[in-house]
């Protein structure tokens, strides 16, 4: 268990410093964070909220991980590669369209 909390300590760390998406995306995350405080909203709203903008960070880690896989395994372009690489960064753009509807509904009420 103690490696676990480690290594993902460590992908956090690593993927924070090297990805500006990740860091843009954490800062994003902290004003939604400190808004979803500050309004009156009720503890069910509140938590979807903040739930919804850690599951964008989860999409942007899962992103990075795939970008790093395809990079790795080869530098050469191909089609799949860039499919991958594309769907990996829609998943982010799904999940953070997510998160600005979740905002929407709850203000608009």
């Amino acid at each position: 268990m103690k490696n676990t909390a480690t290594w993902s300590w460590q992908g956090w760390l690593t993927t924070w410093r090297n990805e500006k998406s990740l860091r843009q995306w954490g800062v994003v995350n902290l004003i939604s964070i400190i808004l979803a405080c500050l309004i009156d909203l009720d503890g069910g709203e509140r938590a979807l909220l903040i739930a919804l903008g850690l599951l964008i960070l989860v999409a942007e880690l899962f992103n990075t991980a795939i970008e790093e896989n395809v990079d790795y395994v080869s530098t050469e372009r191909d089609p799949r590669a860039g499919r991958a690489k594309d769907a990996a960064s829609a998943a982010v753009a799904v999940t953070a369209i997510a998160g600005g509807l979740a905002w929407v509904v709850i203000l608009i009420g």
